[in-house]
């Protein structure tokens, strides 16, 4: 006669578990590193694993490909941390959203659309550069532009729309939100330019205002 076997469960203490996650971090971080210095394709993931001080198996244990490595970097420093709530739930969008001032509001897309870029700018161009090579990161970086202006842009737009304070309609300035928002601005801005991040923020809210804004853009008129 025979008697159910039940699985045996695995035990993972919460030291183990912030090991993991020191070494994860560890691992994105060296490929951050080497990412900026050499380019994607001039990377390879032994040289991620020996940067990270830890073993060629650890890496492809993680993340299975160079590919994802990149792909776990980029929705880390998009996100800001290691949390899976996607960007568009995150407190500091709800809170543009939310935001009853238009001028208020555009503010924070500006201050958001900083933070996150200083995290991201040069990271964007790795992914940007890295798409044309490896299908997963086309993938991600199309991903990207389509809900930065979708999920994003957009879904401003359409809020000033409703509080019937547009100088122009929802789709242009969905479309002047997704270009000034860019992090293609940013870079050239900050990066190529010198501007200081601050200093780009400050720019680009009172330009969001002055181009969106029926007020804002009546007064540019005279």
């Amino acid at each position: 006669m025979s008697r159910d076997v039940k699985p045996r469960r695995r035990y993972e203490s919460p030291r183990r578990r912030e090991q993991a996650a020191a070494t994860r971090l560890a691992i994105l971080e060296a490929a951050e590193g080497l990412f900026g210095e050499r380019g994607y394709a001039g990377t390879s993931v032994a040289e991620i694993a020996e940067a990270a001080g830890v073993a060629l198996k650890t890496v492809y244990a993680g993340f299975g490909s160079k590919a994802e490595v990149l792909r776990a970097l980029w929705n880390l420093r998009l996100r800001g941390d290691e949390d899976p709530l996607p960007v568009q739930e995150r407190p500091w969008v709800r809170e543009v959203i939310e935001e009853p001032d238009p001028r208020r509001r555009l503010a924070l897309v500006a201050r958001n659309a900083r933070v996150v870029r200083e995290r991201t700018a040069l990271l964007s161009e790795i992914v940007r550069q890295a798409a044309p090579s490896e299908a997963q990161i086309a993938e991600l970086w199309e991903r990207f532009q389509r809900e930065l202006y979708e999920l994003g842009m957009c879904r401003i737009a359409e809020t000033l729309e409703r509080d019937d304070v547009l100088a122009t309609d929802a789709a242009t300035a969905a479309d002047i939100l997704w270009t000034l928002v860019h992090p293609d601005q940013y870079l050239l801005l900050v990066r190529e330019r010198g501007w200081k991040p601050d200093v780009y923020e400050r720019w680009l809210a009172e330009a969001l205002c002055r181009e969106l804004l029926a007020g804002c853009a009546a007064r540019r008129r005279r």
